[in-house]
């Protein structure tokens, strides 16, 4: 096939492209590298790469392109409740104008798969697992955003959306902004933690289990279109303290500690089921640990952070 990937050279993008190129795929890459990251070098040696540096709100530039294309991925986002509430009306043009620009420019063959988040779900109800039928009480402008643009696809047709959760692991464009990734940085460099609303609970997922749950959702299109999946690794429904705990089996020196005050501006506090997502055949590969030790690994080589999205 042919894809579209817009925001192809971020954290998730960067990976994402790599693995349907691999599968032989053609790809456009749409990005306005405002990172200035250089993540897809790597790849530009691949013939069936395009790369084409521009705004996915750009409508001559999307339209000239979108045209050419079986699949889209619209990937690109101010991702994250902090950048967000920072660039609140560019957060809306990005995540929601955009999507509704792609809906309206192309046609009702082309397949979508837009990512979304957990932090739909808002704060859960204490032991009870969020499923795709669980109620989006979104907290954050990012989560309201996410949930806006993915009923705006779910309404038009022929899309999958999927509700990812909190990322972690290395990636050509990283970043150490995301919660898994920040906790280990700081075992590794600093050997010590404060955490606030350290009981908390999320789930979490690798970023190449996100890549491959693309490229499931692609090979699987046709009976699972027109609906949500939670994507995350079902083993990781962990507090913070608990993260924390499975970080200090690879640091041993790892000292953390939970103050009183801070809060989350997601308010995220949630356990969720990916049940739905594995009855159509997917399979995670890459539990925590593994991504932990990779991440640790990782680290011997970043030293300054540099790599956020704020």
């Amino acid at each position: 096939m042919k894809v579209l990937i817009t925001g192809g050279a971020g954290y998730l993008g960067s990976v994402m492209t790599g693995e349907l190129l691999k599968s032989g795929h053609e790809v456009i890459v749409l990005d306005n590298f405002m990172y200035n990251q250089n993540s897809l070098m790597a790849e530009c040696i691949n013939e069936k790469l395009t790369i084409i540096r521009g705004d996915a709100r750009d409508e001559k530039l999307l339209k000239s392109n979108i045209e050419k294309v079986d699949a889209i991925f619209p990937l690109a986002c101010l991702t994250g409740a902090p950048l967000c509430n920072k660039f609140s009306q560019e957060a809306k043009s990005v995540i929601v104008d955009a999507v509704e620009l792609i809906l309206k420019l192309r046609n009702k063959n082309q397949m979508i798969i837009y990512p979304t988040t957990n932090s739909g779900y808002g704060l859960g109800e204490k032991g009870k697992f969020c499923t795709e039928e669980t109620p989006l009480r979104p907290i954050s402008l990012y989560g309201k955003l996410k949930v806006e643009a993915e009923e705006s696809l779910l309404q038009s047709g022929n899309a999958i959306t999927l509700r990812l959760a909190t990322a972690f692991g290395i990636s050509p464009r990283m970043r150490l902004d995301l919660l898994v990734n920040d906790f280990t940085y700081r075992a590794v460099n600093d050997r010590f933690l404060v955490l606030f609303e350290a009981g908390f609970k999320r789930n979490y997922i690798h970023v190449r289990d996100v890549a491959q749950a693309f490229m499931h959702s692609l090979s699987n299109f046709n009976s699972m279109k027109n609906q949500a999946y939670n994507v995350g690794l079902s083993d990781a429904n962990l507090s913070k303290w608990e993260l924390c705990e499975e970080i200090k089996k690879l640091v041993p020196d790892f000292y953390f500690e939970e103050a009183k005050i801070g809060e989350d501006p997601d308010k995220r506090d949630y356990i969720v089921s990916n049940e739905k997502l594995e009855k159509t055949g997917f399979k995670q590969k890459f539990p925590l640990q593994m991504g932990l030790k990779e991440l640790v690994k990782g680290y011997q080589i970043i030293k300054r952070n540099q790599y956020a999205n704020i």
